[in-house]
């Protein structure tokens, strides 16, 4: 997968936020000559502000397909910065016996190896916190759209059907005073609850274990996911994908939701069977879908629910605002940094 990135201005950039033919050829070479040795597993163009903040202290050697490359020196490699989804596995790490420490641009660490990392003493780091509120911003706003038919009445407005206005064409589903049901209450689920409880909306939640500050300060109520999928009017996902959440959401959770009912997905794409989804969709089983994250990443361009009119689909723009994204590299790099200079890792999950 390859994606270009592009300055304020229109102008093609190079990973350091340069342009011009110095940029293409410092990335064309593969290497920058400085100290430690870093391996960069990214399969599209890393956001600009990370390579400034390595570039002075750091050789770095590129990854940038899905299978590892063939000509990079493994025994040298002290760092291993993780930017995208690519598979990561223990395999791979014991092939760098100077490894220190791996950094993921990003909370969810779902794709790399950490049972391996753990037994080969490597610490991981990503990026908490930083992302919790816009995230919860994106899955709102998914809320939102997917309830009162945003992106369909977008459409339908720039076409030439619409000749004049219909009080009674498009009518969406009321979203303050509704119920809302969280499956998976944690940082980010509760940024979504701060936000609902603005409209007054009633708030579910399901988790491994009980909220008290979300229950104490936002009124939410633990139920049991079938309780949660049954009587919300918006479902939301935010769990992280785990062994036990893979596949959480089926057919059987689907076909508690009511017919009104809206499921919105800001997880990951695997917590949820787009099989089963796709036909809650076109039995009209549940109202409408709104995914930020879809498995696999993106869908087939001919996936039935790229057609349907009742699915807003997003290409993984959660916590994708520049001020995030800045925050996300900073904390990354520090991460990296500390690991390759004999320091405890600040973001340590590993």
């Amino acid at each position: 997968m390859s994606r270009r990135r592009r300055g304020v201005d229109g102008e093609r950039r190079d990973h350091g936020g340069q342009a011009g033919e110095e940029g293409e050829r410092r990335w064309a070479r593969g290497v920058l000559r400085v100290a430690y040795q870093i391996l960069v597993q990214s399969d599209v163009e890393m956001y600009e502000a990370v390579l400034p903040l390595l570039s002075d202290s750091c050789e770095i050697h590129l990854w940038p397909e899905q299978e590892p490359p063939v000509d990079t020196d493994y025994a040298a490699i002290e760092g291993l910065y993780v930017y995208g989804h690519m598979w990561l596995d223990g395999a791979l790490m014991e092939r760098m016996p100077r490894l220190r420490v791996i950094s993921n641009f990003g909370v969810g660490c779902d794709h790399i190896d950490l049972d391996g990392a753990r037994r080969l003493r490597i610490p991981v780091g990503n990026t908490p916190g930083v992302l919790d509120a816009t995230t919860a911003d994106m899955t709102f706003t998914l809320l939102m759209a997917a309830a009162r038919n945003v992106v369909r009445g977008d459409h339908f407005a720039r076409g030439p059907d619409f000749v004049e206005y219909d009080p009674s064409f498009m009518l969406g589903q009321e979203v303050a005073g509704s119920t809302l049901g969280i499956v998976g209450l944690g940082r980010i689920g509760y940024q979504v609850a701060r936000r609902a409880s603005g409209f007054d909306m009633e708030i579910l939640y399901h988790n491994r274990n009980p909220n008290r500050r979300a229950e104490e300060e936002l009124g939410a109520r633990y139920v049991s996911l079938e309780e949660l999928m049954s009587t919300a009017d918006f479902a939301i996902l935010t769990m992280p994908l785990t062994r036990e959440t893979r596949g959480m959401i089926g057919r059987r959770e689907l076909g508690l939701m009511k017919p009104t009912a809206v499921l919105v997905n800001a997880a990951r794409g695997a917590v949820l069977d787009h099989e089963a989804l796709l036909a809650a969709l076109q039995e009209k089983r549940i109202h409408a879908a709104a995914l930020d994250v879809t498995e696999p990443e993106p869908l087939p361009r001919d996936h039935p629910l790229l057609a349907m009119e009742n699915v807003i689909i997003m290409p993984h723009l959660g916590s994708a605002t520049v001020q995030t994204r800045d925050a996300m590299a900073r904390m990354s790099v520090e991460n990296l940094m500390a690991g390759l200079e004999g320091r405890e890792v600040p973001y340590r999950i590993v």
